[in-house]
């Protein structure tokens, strides 16, 4: 009996792996594909987390126009790097404004987002290339979203029809409609026993 059950639940675990396969790959893609905003607050003062928020509104208007130009992440991330610069400045006279002394540094990054639910949109975990912007110390609660394809300004009609356009209609479905949670649980754990190994590397 105890021989049948460790094997029923051997095929289990098998079924459950081999069904998320496709998932995972798709996530993969997903995550290759989507360019993200990285904010970090000076601390958790609830004016810290006010001007992060204002930063974040005056670097997402500033970006609008780049992005707009943008058809692919690559070309998008090009324009980030191209331009980041005037988005630092963007964050820090937003900063300088509020009557704040902090200094704010920007960098492209590749980082591990966990899984993220939004209004509409849910985005697996797993590493992406980002927009990090880092508020003084940088010791306070973040914020993120995705700026391409653009959702963290408009996920109405246009933002929907770029995010489709760039995920195509089975990476799409996955972070538009509502996925069972313990997919991206398990994804999450497939990214952590990677990232492991790959620091044990």
């Amino acid at each position: 009996m105890k021989a049948f059950l460790k094997a029923a639940c051997v095929a289990f675990i098998l079924t459950v792996v081999y069904t998320m396969i496709p998932f995972q790959a798709s996530c993969s893609d997903i995550s290759r594909e989507v360019f993200r905003l990285h904010i970090l607050a000076n601390s958790d003062s609830a004016d810290d987390q006010a001007l992060k928020l204002l930063v974040r509104d005056r670097v997402l208007e500033a970006s609008q126009a780049l992005f707009e130009q943008a058809q692919t992440k690559e070309e998008a991330e090009t324009l980030v790097k191209c331009n980041l610069h005037m988005l630092c400045e963007v964050a820090a006279r937003t900063v300088q404004d509020s009557g704040c002394n902090y200094p704010v540094r920007a960098e492209l990054t590749r980082m591990y987002f966990t899984t993220r639910h939004y209004e509409k949109y849910t985005l697996p975990s797993g590493m992406y290339d980002a927009l990090r912007l880092t508020i003084g110390a940088g010791k306070g609660h973040n914020w993120w979203c995705v700026m391409f394809p653009s959702l963290c300004i408009n996920t109405e009609e246009t933002g929907d029809r770029k995010t489709k356009e760039t995920l195509g209609d089975k990476d799409y479905h996955i972070i538009r409609e509502k996925q069972p949670e313990y997919k991206f649980f398990v994804i999450e754990m497939f990214e952590s026993i990677r990232r492991m190994v790959q620091a044990s590397d």
